[in-house]
């Protein structure tokens, strides 16, 4: 039996705790990401041809992904919803 002593083996390292950078707050404001967003989640939802307001909310959420605001993102899904679901 190998006696244990304090020190860690020559192999391993510690770990240590990784601190990532927090990313920028991107704001709805942006007005031409808003509008970029906007063109793709309605060419999304076009190709997709969803059935309901529902499966455009869906289309729409993981287009934005967290970058716009609830009132911006309820007037994207509406605006997709009354070109697409016509």
């Amino acid at each position: 039996m190998v006696p244990v002593t304090g020190a860690a083996a020559a192999y391993r390292r510690r770990m240590l705790p990784q601190r990532v950078a927090a990313l920028p707050n991107r704001r709805s404001g942006d007005a031409s990401r808003v509008r970029y967003l906007h063109l793709v989640a309605a060419a999304r939802a076009k190709e997709a041809r969803p059935a309901s307001e529902q499966q455009v909310a869906d289309i729409v959420r993981v287009t934005v992904d967290d970058e716009v605001d609830t009132r911006t993102f309820a007037a994207i899904v509406a605006d997709v919803a009354s070109d697409v679901l016509r």
